[in-house]
């Protein structure tokens, strides 16, 4: 049994404390944010995440998982899994990580391991961490063994992919990489890879970028086939039956602390990210893209209300973090829209609307924005009763066209040129 700090008990790092501590180790979840730490020691969660309020609500009636507010001295392993933002500029935000290293350095001990598992930009390890750690007056790969072991889960489904998936441990030596290996496979059923801590860094930023890139193809595909009189969605359906073709799908934008992010990193340490910047820059436009498409349906914005129908960055979370929709709101408040959000999933962050109809009413326009399972059972009659418009607009291509027609609506879907 090891003593674990985890630094940064968010969407990355509560998960993984509470699977060390179901594991049997004696963990510590810091974070300077009181009011996670304070639920955390009741053994509730200020996030949304299946199966991880039952699993902390366990493994702190065991004793085995508390939270702090300082820095603890006396653990064995300390992982970071602060966030890394971007500035204004597109370039990383690394005070987080700074700090965090910063922290944990006075209380090193010969024998420690200090990972990072907090997604940063190639070098960050050698670069930025390993200079302050060595203020420790220790020998950073022969008595503290470092690494950087990115995360590569899924919301929704976090404990049983960190559980299941392949894990890459990037030490800064051999050393490191077999002590990093070895605790990670308490809690890690997949293959652990080793390699270097700079090409781990690299590894993780081109798994988001690639579906970045992918996505800003599909989205240039939508915009393409409205220009051009084609529906998107029948391309890409018949062009993926090629057995070398994935085509991803469109949408208003791209979200999430990851793949919104994680390119850019890239582009600020590469003049060669030609492609990748592109991409980027293509997946951006499109909350502006949307909102010209809803200015189009109503003829300008003359007083009507636009109800948006979730927030999240993706379905059946409460993730906002970085989501095209919230910029949407935002774009549509500086043309002195009113507008009504419905996601009953981000209420308690951001005070939406839960009920869809309460949202809806006297709306001239609602824009399907992310497809959360709780609208599959829109009551479309319903619906057209409270709206004072008949404008439905689909980013998703969630809804049916043909139902929606014959309840009378004008049904308009992102990416149908038709």
């Amino acid at each position: 049994m090891k003593s674990i700090c985890v630094v940064g008990i968010g969407y990355v790092g509560l998960p993984t404390a509470a699977m060390f501590a179901s594991r049997g180790h004696r963990v510590v979840g810091f974070d300077v944010n009181k009011k996670a730490v304070n639920a955390l020691n009741k053994g509730k969660i200020i996030i949304e995440e299946p199966g991880l309020k039952d699993l902390v609500k366990q493994t702190v009636e065991s004793g085995l998982l508390s939270g702090t507010t300082e820095c603890p001295d006396d653990c064995d392993v300390y992982i970071i899994a602060v966030p890394t933002p971007i500035n204004p500029d597109k370039t990383a935000d690394m005070r987080y990580v700074e700090a965090a290293t910063r922290t944990i350095t006075p209380c090193l001990r010969e024998g420690n391991i200090v990972v990072l598992e907090s997604t940063s930009p190639p070098r960050t390890v050698e670069d930025l961490m390993l200079p302050i750690l060595s203020e420790s007056g220790l020998v950073m790969g022969e008595q503290v063994y470092v690494a950087h072991s990115p995360e590569r889960i899924l919301p929704g489904q976090i404990l049983y992919e960190l559980r299941t998936n392949s894990r890459i441990v990037g030490g800064i030596n051999e050393k490191s990489s077999q002590a990093v290996k070895e605790l990670y496979s308490d809690i890690c059923e997949g293959e652990i890879c080793l390699t270097t801590a700079t090409t781990a860094e690299m590894c993780k930023l081109m798994e988001n970028t690639f579906r970045d890139v992918n996505i800003a193809l599909a989205n240039e595909l939508a915009k393409m086939s409205e220009e051009l009189g084609v529906n998107a969605w029948e391309v890409i359906e018949l062009a993926n039956k090629h057995p070398r073709v994935n085509l991803h799908q469109p949408g208003p934008g791209v979200g999430g602390h990851c793949i919104a992010l994680d390119p850019w990193f890239l582009v600020e340490k590469s003049k060669n990210a030609l492609l990748i910047h592109q991409g980027r820059l293509i997946n951006d436009s499109m909350p502006r893209y949307v909102l010209e498409k809803i200015r189009t349906a109503l003829g300008g914005f003359n007083g009507q209300l636009v109800t948006l129908l979730g927030v999240t960055y993706k379905p059946n979370i409460d993730d906002v973090r970085e989501s095209p929709i919230m910029k949407l709101w935002g774009l549509l408040k500086k043309e002195n829209v009113a507008v009504n959000v419905c996601d009953s999933h981000a209420n308690e962050k951001i005070g939406c609307i839960n009920n869809v109809y309460a949202a809806s009413d006297r709306a001239s326009i609602v824009v399907l924005c992310v497809n959360h399972d709780e609208f599959k059972d829109i009551d479309f009659d319903k619906l057209k009763e409270v709206m004072s418009g008949d404008i439905i607009l689909d980013t998703r291509n969630f809804f049916d066209k043909d139902l929606l027609e014959s309840k009378g609506f004008k049904y308009m879907l992102l990416g149908n040129g038709r």
